[in-house]
C-alpha cells in the first residue's frame, strides 16, 4: 500500500510517502508526480518518514522525479531516510547525487541556502568533454 501527502512550504513540494514504494506500488505514484509537474512545480521533498520499504521500482520513481525536477531549474532531496529504504540509498549510492537531510525542515531550508551542490547539468559538458578532447 502506499499513500503520498502534499504540503507546500515556501514554494517547495513535500511529499510524505507512507507505506512500500515498489513495483506494485509505482504506478499509483506516477500521476501524482506528473500532475506537479504540469502545475509547474520544481522543487521537491520526499519525506520518507513513513516509507516502509523501497525496490529499484520505487527507486527509478524518485531517480526520475529528482531528474525532471533539475532540467526545469528545480530539485528534489530526501528527508527523514532510515531503515530499509537508507539500506538501498546507500547500496545505490544515490545520497552522493541527491542531497538527504535528517529533517523535512532542514531540506526545505537548504533551498534558500545553495542550488544544485551536486551533481547538476552543467558538470555533464564538462565531464564529457575531459572523456573526449577536441584536438
Amino acid at each position: 500500500m502506499l499513500k503520498v501527502n502534499k504540503e507546500t512550504k515556501r514554494n517547495v513540494i513535500i511529499l510524505e510517502i507512507e507505506g512500500q514504494l515498489n513495483a506494485l506500488t509505482a504506478g499509483e505514484f506516477k500521476p501524482v508526480i506528473k500532475e506537479l509537474f504540469e502545475d509547474k512545480h520544481s522543487s521537491f521533498v520526499f519525506d520518507f518518514n513513513k516509507l516502509n520499504l523501497i525496490d529499484s521500482s520505487g527507486v527509478g520513481a524518485v531517480v526520475s522525479v529528482f531528474k525532471r525536477a533539475r532540467a526545469d531549474g528545480g530539485d528534489a532531496k530526501i528527508a527523514n531516510l532510515s531503515s530499509q529504504p537508507k539500506e538501498v540509498f546507500d547500496i545505490f549510492r544515490l545520497s552522493e547525487v541527491i542531497d538527504v537531510y535528517p529533517s523535512v525542515t532542514q531540506a526545505v531550508d537548504s533551498f534558500e541556502k545553495t542550488k544544485h551542490s551536486k551533481l547538476t547539468p552543467k558538470f555533464i559538458p564538462k565531464f564529457h568533454s575531459k572523456l573526449h578532447p577536441s584536438n
